[in-house]
């Protein structure tokens, strides 16, 4: 009993980064977007006051990292307040965004109030398929933004989301982004919540498909070692084990939504049942040691087997709890990745209906895709799901 309570105050000590989904609107309509699939909406927002008041804390809490993000952060006006206000702090802040809505003398702005890097993320290496993807055309644009950011002296990561639509030829696309040369590339397969399981029987790789692109990661990886950080994020699907997932519930980090409620993770809101504080109510302190949400899944006891006596439980904790719950009907339940899981089964049965064969190829790309967004909406429908916007 002594053990289990040291472990627990250890697991809370404090968390390490903030995820501050400053918005949920957006210029894009990426068919995998991890955003829940009811939005919040702008008059729902928090407001600037609300959100440095939040900064502060999580300074005070022990919080190293912020990490502002959407939907697209760019869609606020007081985007340059927060930055300074996190400088102010001295949390280190990263701006992960799509770029637009992002000129040469905005950038500039920011970096002088405090930016310390920025994210930028790529749907493709090819303007249509890119375009086609994100539903809006955006592609130029990045390309050019990469430029400017050589301008300033912050950290630069490019992110590029791989899935069956590209990833055929996923060696030419790194190919593009190290042309940008960015200290950092991360290659994240979707992951299956929000839009992206939406959309999964357009998007789920096959085996063979996934073995190739780690074919060419490792190459890549080989070839820029010095020169760029290579990070990769495999599909759950297609793996033995389940994740760490957010380096377990609630033991390193805090997502504070566009609204304010405080999650322990990006997908938690669809976990039916589960109170989620908010910081226009409560201090990020109380959140993180007192709140429901927070102690619910944290440490061993709430557990099954084959979890509870599992030699891997301190290094996935179970896996991911909104993944169990969205395939299983039970966030409590091994998360069904898992080779040991009870209902394993259900991940076999998705990649048998969802994954293409394992010569497969992606799905051939339409000619209308530079068309305007309300056209390919209409278009694809039946094929994927583009993420809408809030009013």
């Amino acid at each position: 009993m002594i053990q289990s309570l040291n472990d627990s105050m250890a697991q809370c000590s404090n968390p390490l980064a903030l995820i501050a989904e400053i918005t949920h609107r957006c210029p894009l309509h990426c068919v995998y977007c991890s955003n829940p699939l009811e939005l919040t909406t702008r008059s729902e927002e928090l407001a600037t006051a609300d959100w440095l008041r939040v900064f502060d804390e999580a300074a005070a809490l022990g919080v190293l990292h912020l990490h502002l993000t959407g939907g697209e952060p760019l869609a606020r006006t007081d985007l340059k307040e927060m930055i300074a206000g996190a400088r102010k702090t001295s949390l280190y802040n990263n701006l992960i965004t799509s770029g637009i809505g992002l000129s040469r003398e905005r950038l500039a702005q920011f970096v002088d109030a405090g930016l310390d890097h920025i994210q930028l993320s790529f749907q493709d290496s090819q303007e249509g398929n890119a375009n086609w993807i994100a539903g809006a055309r955006a592609h130029t644009h990045k390309l050019e933004l990469a430029e400017w950011i050589h301008e300033h002296r912050i950290a630069f990561t490019v992110n590029l989301v791989v899935h069956r639509q590209n990833i055929d030829h996923l060696e030419e696309m790194i190919r593009t982004l190290e042309e940008l040369h960015p200290d950092r590339m991360e290659i994240a397969h979707a992951q299956y919540y929000g839009w992206a399981l939406k959309n999964r029987t357009a998007l789920l790789p096959s085996r063979a498909q996934l073995e190739r692109a780690l074919a060419a990661v490792a190459a890549a990886e080989t070839r820029l070692k010095g020169r760029v950080r290579i990070d990769m994020v495999v599909p759950d699907y297609h793996a033995r084990y389940p994740k760490a997932c957010m380096g377990g519930w609630g033991r390193q980090l805090m997502l504070i939504d566009p609204g304010g409620r405080a999650l322990p993770c990006h997908a938690a809101g669809v976990i039916p049942g589960m109170r989620f504080d908010s910081v226009r109510a409560r201090s990020l302190d109380w959140i993180w040691t007192n709140s429901e949400a927070f102690r619910e899944f944290r440490g061993e006891e709430w557990m099954p087997e084959p979890c509870r006596s599992c030699d891997r439980r301190k290094e996935d904790f179970g896996g991911c709890r909104c993944q169990a719950f969205l395939l299983t009907g039970d966030a409590a339940a091994t998360d069904p990745v898992c080779e040991l899981a009870p209902m394993h089964h259900l991940i076999r049965e998705a990649v048998e209906k969802d994954s293409r064969p394992e010569d497969g190829q992606a799905s051939p790309v339409p000619d209308f895709r530079q068309a305007p967004f309300h056209v390919l909406q209409e278009k694809m429908t039946g094929f994927w799901a583009y993420r809408t916007d809030p009013k």
